[in-house]
């Protein structure tokens, strides 16, 4: 832990050794955070990259008043979310009226452990604004109306968002795990 201190001062003070340190510390779990909100791994990794230059360019605002990794966090979350705006034009966006419900029963079934990887490609294949809105409000802990006025969408949008994106997400692990018993019964 003084290690770190020790590296984040000398990041203030412009050490490109010291920057690299704290990139080669934190860049495989900022990117995991970049993952979450990214179509695709060149994506995330664009946010990284982009998420650094910024933290270098503002680690001499951080005070050391909280832990430094959740400092970090939300500049990558941001950097995500001004990533999603700026090509946001650039994408194909469904409609959420356009979307199809889907219904999904509670089947008495045992719980499966899915992995990691498995649970990020669902997450990944959300619709870009569904993504956000699970990502921000699911993982990150925030309200509807933060995430409402983040995204500059209506906060009824963020829920139906968050709601529907869980729906895709259940019935995609439905149909995971029917695909994985099946493979194992075959």
């Amino acid at each position: 832990m003084n290690s770190n201190l020790e590296i984040i001062e000398r990041c203030k003070q412009g050490n490109k050794k010291a920057q690299k340190q704290l990139y080669q510390l934190y860049a495989a779990s900022m990117l995991g955070v970049c993952m979450r909100y990214a179509s695709c791994k060149a994506e995330a990794e664009d946010i990284l990259q982009e998420g650094f230059l910024k933290v270098f360019l503002s680690i001499s605002g951080y005070e050391e008043r909280g832990m430094f990794e959740a400092w970090l966090k939300k500049i990558f979350i941001n950097t995500a979310i001004t990533f999603y705006h700026k090509n946001r034009k650039h994408r194909f966006n469904l409609d959420i009226d356009e979307m199809q419900d889907v219904f999904v029963t509670n089947n008495d079934r045992e719980t499966n452990d899915f992995t990691q990887e498995e649970l990020l490609k669902i997450i990944n294949s959300l619709p870009d604004g569904y993504r956000m809105v699970f990502n921000l409000y699911a993982m990150e802990g925030m309200k509807h109306k933060e995430i409402a006025d983040l995204l500059k969408i209506d906060e009824n949008t963020s829920k139906s968002q968050y709601s529907r994106a869980r729906k895709i997400i259940q019935k995609k692990l439905i149909g995971l795990d029917k695909d994985i018993k099946h493979r194992i019964n075959d």
